[in-house]
């Protein structure tokens, strides 16, 4: 739990500064390429066996953040440095989560302590940045706070029922909302570069949860083959019975 709590405030510290140094749509590409990392982290960490067609579709995912920058990597910047740096804290949070989770039922202990943390390690820097608020603001900050803590609640649930690098793709719906909210409120518009990688991380994930679903959707076929040539050998048995 300790290093769940140090993971999220460090990821909390890089997310706040590449959104300083890059546009919303950037940022949120390389949380597009969370699953990727999310896998690269269950085998050491979880024990979880990743499918060769998962790790395609995670391989491809990379690509697409690739892809965002027509320059190649050397357009990239130091805003890039700290996303990455956060996306992989993130990660690692993520997992570190879904593997209390087999041991921890109270959901609700994964969310308080590494907000508690976050707390605990800006309070002492709060004097030094504190500006007065109108309550305008003060509102928009309690509602952010709600909403922050209800959705890692939920991420904490979805965690303990599915591998961490199933859940992370659907994180992707976030850049849907953050090209919006970057194009009403901040007038930044994506090129076409963004939106192609960001196509291609989106079918990347969409894959990732599918691949997740198959075995079982293979298995309760299985199970109703099974349970229909069960009644049909009893109806058969019956027949040849009935005098």
């Amino acid at each position: 739990m300790g290093l769940r709590s140090a993971a999220t405030v460090a990821a909390a510290l890089c997310f706040f500064y590449a959104f300083r140094l890059l546009p919303f749509a950037e940022v949120f590409i390389f949380i597009g390429l969370m699953p990727l990392l999310a896998g690269l982290m269950s085998a050491p960490i979880l024990r979880e066996r990743v499918r060769p067609g998962a790790w395609l579709a995670l391989a491809a995912g990379f690509g697409g953040v690739i892809r965002v920058f027509p320059g190649g990597l050397s357009s990239l910047t130091a805003g890039h440095a700290v996303a990455l740096g956060a996306s992989a804290l993130g990660t690692l949070s993520i997992t570190l989560s879904r593997y209390i989770g087999r041991h921890e039922q109270n959901v609700l202990a994964q969310v308080l302590y590494p907000n508690l943390a976050l707390s605990l390690v800006m309070l002492p820097v709060l004097p030094f940045v504190w500006l007065p608020m109108p309550m305008a603001d003060v509102v928009w900050a309690l509602s952010y706070a709600g909403l922050l803590f209800g959705a890692r609640w939920l991420l904490v649930a979805a965690l303990r029922r599915l591998p961490s690098y199933a859940v992370t793709p659907l994180m992707n719906l976030q850049f849907v909302w953050m090209v919006l909210i970057g194009a009403l409120g901040f007038g930044e518009l994506p090129g076409q570069g963004t939106w192609m990688g960001a196509a291609v991380i989106a079918a990347s994930g969409i894959y990732l949860v599918w691949d997740q679903l198959a075995p079982r959707q293979a298995v309760w076929g299985r199970a109703v083959i099974t349970a229909r040539q069960r009644v049909r050998h009893s109806a058969a048995a019956a027949m040849r019975t009935d005098p």
